[in-house]
């Protein structure tokens, strides 16, 4: 069986696709891009040799890389920070050592000891009741109920 070329560009294009889903680096995807454009372009014949497809593959790649990768992280990292999960918020704990304005201190949540912040910067008294409002971290971030 023979492969033409726009069959081997798209072969490569769904690899590279393959290889973004296992690295997440955001590289991958852009080559993937240069390969299935390079794909289409020459199976619809405005590409008709290996020469001219190769440069339309590192154009399209790196082209694509320089405008949209900056732009995509900043899209991925976004989304992650507003769809982060945190199952602690609203919990209530116990403070077992003081949480000095600007330091750290503990909490006891769920049988075991926690680092605690003040949330609002002030002095929580080891025995206070305290609600966990996030996460940072390790560290949970508290403020006296």
């Amino acid at each position: 069986m023979d492969l033409t070329l726009p069959q081997i560009w798209l072969i490569i294009g769904l690899l590279m696709l393959f290889a973004e889903l296992l690295s997440v680096a955001l590289v991958f995807v852009f080559f993937a891009v240069g390969a299935l454009l390079t794909a289409l372009l020459a199976s619809i014949g405005i590409l008709p040799d290996l020469n001219a497809q190769l440069l339309a593959f590192s154009v399209i790649s790196v082209l694509s890389l320089l405008l949209f990768r900056k732009q995509a992280r900043h899209l991925l990292d976004r989304r992650k920070r507003t769809d982060e999960y945190n199952e602690y918020s609203g919990e209530t704990a116990m403070v077992i050592k003081d949480i000095p304005p600007t330091g750290e201190g503990k909490i006891y949540y769920r049988g075991a000891e926690w680092i605690a912040l003040s949330a609002r910067h002030s002095l929580i008294e080891a025995g206070s009741k305290v609600i966990i409002r996030k996460t940072d971290g390790i560290k949970l971030i508290v403020e006296e109920t």
